[in-house]
């Protein structure tokens, strides 16, 4: 199992704390919201399962000052709001097993990287979206195969914005492990 030390963790947390501020804050389109990575990293770097309930708390706090006080759209603050803690939990829970399976930078991680990354992507986008197609409001009449067709749509784009963040979270990861070995070595 990859785990960090306790310092290291503190420093990973602070730097996907703030990665969450900067981009779903939604002040600015330029950077999109990267918290579905961000959750499913701290299930893979942080530890403790408390760790996901300030990452929500967290996450809420920004919502509710971007409607509040920079006057971003309230449009996806609904009775399904609430549904995020589940959506949430399950890109959460995917890092945290992935974290378990991790062996290094070997094809077989990246493989089960990939498997945790869509499943606790499909799961997420299940619970987000049905929580919201049926509890928003927004929709006059709940249908699956309209909810199918929306998911469908909408997903890929997703799906595409989460690979970015952890793509980039995985070349990170890889420096700091390739410097760490070569600083061991010399």
């Amino acid at each position: 199992m990859f785990e960090l030390s306790r310092k290291n963790q503190w420093l990973v947390g602070g730097i996907l704390l703030l990665v969450m501020l900067a981009t779903r804050v939604h002040v600015s389109d330029h950077l999109l919201d990267a918290s579905w990575a961000v959750f499913f990293l701290a299930g893979f770097y942080l530890r403790n399962a408390v760790s996901f309930g300030v990452f929500m708390a967290t996450a809420m706090a920004i919502d509710y000052v971007a409607v509040n006080q920079f006057g971003v759209s309230d449009f996806c603050l609904s009775p399904a709001y609430w549904a995020l803690v589940p959506a949430y939990g399950a890109l959460f829970v995917s890092g945290r097993w992935f974290a378990g399976q991790y062996q290094g930078e070997t094809f077989a991680s990246l493989g089960k990287l990939i498997m945790a990354v869509i499943a606790g992507f499909a799961v997420s986008e299940v619970i987000s979206s049905g929580s919201f197609y049926a509890l928003s409001g927004t929709f006059a009449e709940v249908t699956w195969g309209e909810f199918g067709a929306q998911l469908l749509k909408y997903s890929p784009h997703g799906l595409y914005i989460m690979s970015l963040y952890l793509s980039t979270a995985a070349l990170l990861h890889i420096a700091v492990r390739q410097i760490k070995q070569v600083n061991t070595t010399v």
